[in-house]
């Protein structure tokens, strides 16, 4: 009886084993075509172009920033074959690598092959605390008539190819945003006005009409 019941045991074992490499040459399987498929397809990463900045109000009093302002933001999937699933996407404005507004979620969407989306999304920040070199360098920017800003969007992507999407992948986007007293309103900027103390206008309270220059090139990190 025992020789018999080892004898059903070593079968059954053997039965498992036969199922669990079974399962795991599949997945194999499935895993290495899944891998094939995305290297043949190799999607490209999404473009993105930063069209127009209407900037409303900037106001300098030390040693914080109220900044106002609505960007346009346009992406473009250069891909054939491979859907983008934008999932999520935060989007928010710099100066000297510091954050002077508030990030601002944007609509998470779905682009599918060469298809370009647009967002506009406001910004502002109220009394934002910054550094007394952030301060300063902003005092001489706007005297000398340029302000570079940085609109930035930071978020995650998944490739749809066909029924199969992939795992998440960490998006950041980094725009290059010239404000100029000197330039035309290229691509639909407006004049605002931007008030910062006497390092305007030498003496008082200044103004300063800022224009964004032209659309520009975003670098793309994914």
């Amino acid at each position: 009886m025992s020789k018999e019941k080892h004898h059903g045991d070593w079968i059954l074992r053997r039965c498992c084993g036969s199922v669990a490499a079974c399962i795991l040459t599949l997945a194999a399987i499935v895993g290495f075509v899944v891998l094939v498929i995305y290297l043949a397809l190799h999607p490209s990463k999404p473009s993105f172009y930063l069209q127009d900045v209407q900037l409303r109000s900037i106001d300098l009093s030390d040693p914080a920033l109220t900044l106002n302002l609505q960007v346009t933001i346009a992406s473009r999937n250069p891909n054939d074959r491979v859907g983008v699933y934008y999932k999520t996407l935060d989007a928010f404005t710099t100066y000297r690598d510091e954050p002077v507004t508030v990030p601002v979620s944007m609509p998470a969407i779905y682009q599918g092959h060469k298809d370009v989306s647009v967002w506009s999304p406001v910004m502002s920040g109220d009394s934002v605390p910054v550094s007394q070199y952030v301060a300063d360098a902003m005092k001489q920017d706007i005297a000398a008539g340029y302000v570079l800003l940085h609109v930035k969007v930071d978020g995650r992507v998944k490739w749809k190819v066909g029924s199969w999407v992939s795992g998440g992948y960490h998006l950041f986007v980094n725009c290059p945003a010239l404000l100029s007293a000197s330039g035309g309103p290229v691509g639909g900027a407006f004049a605002v006005s931007a008030t910062a103390g006497g390092a305007a206008t030498g003496g008082g309270n200044g103004t300063v009409s800022l224009k964004f220059t032209h659309p520009a090139d975003c670098t793309v990190d994914v």
